[in-house]
């Protein structure tokens, strides 16, 4: 650590997620494979928002109106994702400061209270998505209304403090053990609907229809606005301190930093495929149907519909989206409130309970889908449509996350032999700029 980051913590006077911060011991002098094995954890906390409810309608209706040819979009935001969440990570490791601490001692203080309050709407977006997902897949399971069902997403909280004094080693493997729940089932599905493998692989090659047809283009941006989530830059930056590392000793951190990007990349992978399957799931089973299946109720039903899906139609197959829906929802619970607590800590210093920060985090999310069921009724629709609006703020929010990212990792005096190289740096900031004018361009294109 140099003296300019020294000063920084100095000024910072606190750790990241101090229960966790340097907890997970990784063995010395081990293999590449066994060291790979230790760090392995953050990286599955992080591609649990890359596949979250928020993704499933954009991907899997994207497949439905245009066959396979988003996928090259996938392939894109995933790639992006990774380059993102390796600066992400290369913060935390380096700075030994979150991305919202590290924004909070370069800002001045109404600054920062400012960013503050539009990270936790995010956070509440993020949220949000959560909560519906659960939701509608109580209600496709076991028939709760969406009211209810909203009200027993509430315990989630309880659920992740129980997870957390078991160690968050237990967490990151429950969290995997999710993600691979949700692979098998998509990954089942997707075979017996048995896609046209050239026209599946043709689909990753960028097309200009992609970008002319207006239709192709919303949905397009729809799923990067889904796919790159603001609320992950803050989390990876975070988590990934939580192994046990010489933060002073340039070489440890270097190894770091290395097996963070693979921990990081392999994760990002499953998620890349994950987001693959949903689309080509549309594409596979529902091509042609796109108008007709806008929410995730209609997609439950109509995998048991012989007249959309044809003879592999049957309720087992609605029945396992239905779970891989609530599995989902309840990842994204586990790294939604990690977030918010990163956010609060980082940007206002404010230091509250756990359980209280976590239950404040999951109350907020529910009240606006609580208040639209009142006054607009317990259907699908309107609870999908405040999740379409959700995702539609997580958009508008990412250049407060990403521009500020590509800012400090590519100042020498932070992060001093690990700053970015000047490639990365031009495509960082390239890529900063394109999201933010898309994302724009989305917003307006929503409303209007």
């Amino acid at each position: 650590m140099n003296k300019h980051q020294t000063l920084l913590k100095d000024k910072l006077n606190g750790l990241s997620l101090p229960e966790i911060n340097n907890s997970v011991s990784i063995p010395q002098n081990a293999s590449f494979l066994k060291k790979l094995l230790a760090y392995s954890g953050p990286g599955a906390l992080v591609a649990v928002g890359y596949m979250d409810p928020g993704n499933w309608v954009t991907s899997i209706a994207g497949g439905a109106q245009f066959g396979y040819l988003l996928l090259s979009v996938i392939l894109i935001s995933s790639l992006i994702a990774m380059m993102l969440q390796y600066m992400s990570a290369k913060l935390g490791i380096v700075t030994g400061m979150d991305l919202a601490q590290a924004t909070r001692v370069h800002t001045k203080k109404k600054t920062g209270i400012f960013l503050w309050i539009v990270n936790e709407l995010a956070i509440m977006a993020t949220d949000i998505a959560e909560v519906i997902g659960s939701a509608v897949a109580l209600n496709l399971l076991f028939g709760f209304p969406l009211l209810v069902g909203v009200f027993i997403t509430v315990l989630d909280v309880f659920l992740l403090l129980t997870l957390t004094k078991l160690g968050f080693r237990k967490i990151e493997a429950i969290v995997m053990t999710l993600i691979a729940t949700i692979f098998v089932i998509f990954m089942y599905e997707v075979i017996l609907g048995q896609p046209n493998l050239p026209e599946l692989v043709q689909g990753f090659i960028p097309k200009k229809e992609v970008v002319t047809d207006k239709s192709a283009l919303l949905l397009a941006l729809g799923i990067v606005g889904a796919t790159v989530m603001p609320h992950n830059l803050y989390l990876h930056s975070s988590i990934v301190q939580s192994r046990q590392y010489d933060r002073h000793n340039p070489a440890e951190i270097k190894e770091a930093i290395r097996f963070a990007k693979w921990d990081s990349n392999i994760q990002l992978f499953f998620a890349f495929i994950v987001n693959c399957l949903l689309l080509t799931l549309g594409a596979t089973l529902f091509f042609g149907h796109g108008e007709a299946l806008s929410t995730l109720g209609s997609l439950y039903h109509a995998l048991s519909d012989s007249a959309i899906v044809g003879a592999i139609a049957s309720p087992l197959l609605s029945v396992l989206f239905a779970v891989a829906l609530l599995a989902s929802g309840q990842n994204s619970t586990i790294t939604g409130t990690l977030s918010g607590q990163i956010i609060m800590e980082g940007f206002i210093k404010l230091h509250i309970p756990t359980w209280a920060r976590r239950l404040i985090t999951r109350l907020l999310a529910v009240t606006p889908v609580v208040i639209a069921i009142i006054l607009f009724g317990d259907s699908e629709e309107v609870v999908e449509k405040l999740l379409i609006y959700s995702q539609v703020f997580l958009s508008a929010a990412l250049p407060i996350s990403i521009i500020p990212l590509t800012l400090f990792t590519s100042q020498k005096e932070l992060m001093g032999d690990f700053t970015n190289k000047k490639f990365l740096t031009i495509l960082a900031w390239a890529i900063s700029i394109i999201l933010t004018i898309l994302n724009i361009y989305l917003i307006i294109s929503t409303f209007l």
